[in-house]
């Protein structure tokens, strides 16, 4: 939808509806990422697709691809488990995932995903850096400073970059790419 993304004061703004992604012109092997990001709704959702093929399968609303999670830091609360407990924080950023398919063997794992160590994002309306270093089927992220959580073996190893609409308003800013 045309009014999912705008710019706004050097400040790209998705409103998060409807879900969905948008894609880099090309696509990324071995990279330096940067990105920084804030969520204007407690409980947001978001992210960022790597080595994604950007086509969205039949019946879904997201591609394939690595995904690294951008929650707000009160999704805990809004999504409690079945029992009424809270989520891990580590839900909350950083987490690394396989999607669609792709596989990946994570440092930290919490099933299949790789989680991260410590949380360190800020809340609703503060911004937050996170820096992922992709290379050969291996990543990093570094989240506001500090390496967290990463992955490797991952069976996409090049792709597009997507940033992803969720449900929220998410605004993005200072975007970098640094080819290796």
């Amino acid at each position: 939808s045309p009014d999912t993304w705008k710019v706004k004061d050097e400040i790209l703004v998705c409103s998060g509806r409807p879900i969905g992604v948008m894609r880099s012109e090309k696509q990324y092997e071995n990279f330096v990422f940067h990105i920084e990001w804030r969520h204007m709704t407690a409980g947001g959702n978001s992210g960022v697709f790597i080595w994604s093929s950007a086509k969205i399968p039949q019946g879904r609303r997201l591609p394939d691809g690595v995904e690294v999670q951008m929650l707000e830091l009160d999704w805990v609360n809004q999504h409690k488990k079945s029992d009424g407990t809270l989520q891990p924080i580590a839900y909350v950023h950083g987490e690394l995932f396989g999607v669609g398919g792709v596989k990946i063997v994570p440092d930290n794992p919490r099933g299949a995903r790789s989680k991260s160590i410590e949380n360190r994002c800020k809340g609703k309306g503060l911004w937050n850096t996170y820096d992922v270093v992709a290379v050969d089927g291996d990543v990093k992220l570094s989240v506001n400073g500090k390496v967290v959580n990463g992955i490797g073996n991952s069976t996409a190893k090049k792709g597009y970059l997507c940033l992803e609409s969720e449900g929220a308003e998410i605004q993005f800013r200072n975007i970098q790419i640094m080819e290796l």
